[in-house]
């Protein structure tokens, strides 16, 4: 009897690794209904939420990051990866997966380093044009690299590479029909445009700070504003705006069925990590790109630069915001050519299908290795 494909995926820390490491995990257990698949991700991370709603197990490692600022706290960091690497063998010689996927963050280095070691065979998927230190480590354990963007020899060995886009969540890529039923759910008049305002998962601080600063330009407009504060700065949101006097504006820490806000959204403010830039040209609405300027390298920025050259999204710096965001989102909103033009570019950047790219080269992987015993 053929035993059934173990797969284990690592790594994690931001909903940029997660999601795309689910998007790849669902699109496995589509292709191949009896694989087993094993999340290791790292303890206290986002991760450990999202994995088991999205129906798969996950077992935590203590690995963290460098603190660059305080440099004794290093000693703990050290510690604990030492730990997570030798929690990360018990658990590659107990599952004893055909192939190990590593996404990025703090848990896949340890998981990684040691399937590299047990010679079990490695895919590492990259989302960014600028490759994270824990990919660039790992490279050396890997057998195929999967890429959103050209010219990534700069980083991997070259003969490894493989271009596949990044995956999207399935969910995502079937945005649902009937965004009138929505509009109705959240109750967004029918004449109404909607801005959607992404503060990602934890908040970002600056682009809460411009709108809340400026909220008063929606007052008594035909729109209606879907604002994900993200949790850290929810409370102060919510006890900030009175919605007596701004019905119009929906105040969220999270959105759990996040198609249905990109379905009834008109323009939509981002950060752009590429995790959620893929996620944007698949789903083809005009966007205003927001980068996060506490990132390593300013990769956001780069990303973002990435679509603005492809006339296919707009970009405000981290720093103007107060000044230049309420207005250019008023200014776009009341130019339709200018929305079509960015909606229609920004589709043509898409890659829908990355997920059954990387399974391919994934199934692939493991067939080389068996022909080889």
């Amino acid at each position: 009897m053929t035993q059934p494909l173990k797969v284990i995926i690592s790594g994690g820390g931001t909903g940029g690794h997660v999601f795309p490491a689910i998007s790849i995990a669902q699109e496995l257990r589509k292709q191949v209904p009896d694989a087993r698949i094993l999340f290791v991700g790292a303890e206290n991370r986002l991760e450990m939420t999202k994995v088991p709603a999205a129906g798969f197990e996950i077992q935590g490692l203590p690995v963290e990051g460098l603190d660059r600022r305080h440099l004794l706290k290093n000693i703990r960091v050290v510690v604990n990866l030492l730990k997570s690497l030798k929690m990360a063998r018990r658990i590659i010689r107990r599952f004893n997966p055909d192939v190990v996927v590593g996404v990025g963050g703090y848990a896949s280095g340890p998981v990684v380093k040691v399937a590299g070691w047990e010679k079990i065979p490695v895919l590492i998927q990259e989302q960014n044009s600028y490759a994270g230190i824990t990919n660039r480590w790992l490279s050396r354990q890997a057998d195929v690299i999967c890429v959103a963007y050209k010219e990534m020899n700069r980083y991997f060995p070259g003969e490894k590479i493989v271009f596949t886009g990044n995956p999207v969540r399935e969910e995502i890529r079937r945005i649902p029909f009937g965004a009138a039923k929505i509009r109705k759910k959240l109750n967004i008049p029918d004449n109404y445009k909607t801005i959607l305002i992404l503060g990602g998962s934890l908040g970002a601080g600056s682009v809460n700070t411009a709108i809340l600063q400026k909220l008063s330009a929606v007052k008594n407009k035909p729109l209606f504003v879907i604002w994900q504060t993200g949790k850290n700065d929810y409370e102060k949101i919510a006890t900030a705006v009175d919605q007596n006097v701004f019905p119009n504006v929906f105040i969220t820490p999270f959105i759990e069925e996040m198609n249905e806000a990109f379905a009834v959204a008109d323009l939509i403010i981002s950060r752009s990590g590429a995790g959620t830039i893929s996620e944007l040209a698949v789903i083809g609405k005009p966007v205003i790109l927001v980068p996060s300027p506490n990132v390593a390298e300013d990769h956001q920025t780069k990303n973002a630069k990435a679509l603005v050259a492809c006339n296919a999204a707009m970009l405000i710096a981290d720093n103007h915001l107060e000044e230049k965001l309420m207005p250019e989102i008023l200014s776009l909103l009341n130019d339709d050519r200018r929305m079509q033009e960015l909606s229609s570019n920004i589709k043509k950047m898409a890659i829908p299908d990355a997920s059954s790219r990387i399974i391919y080269e994934l199934l692939k992987l493991v067939e080389t290795k068996k022909k080889g015993e």
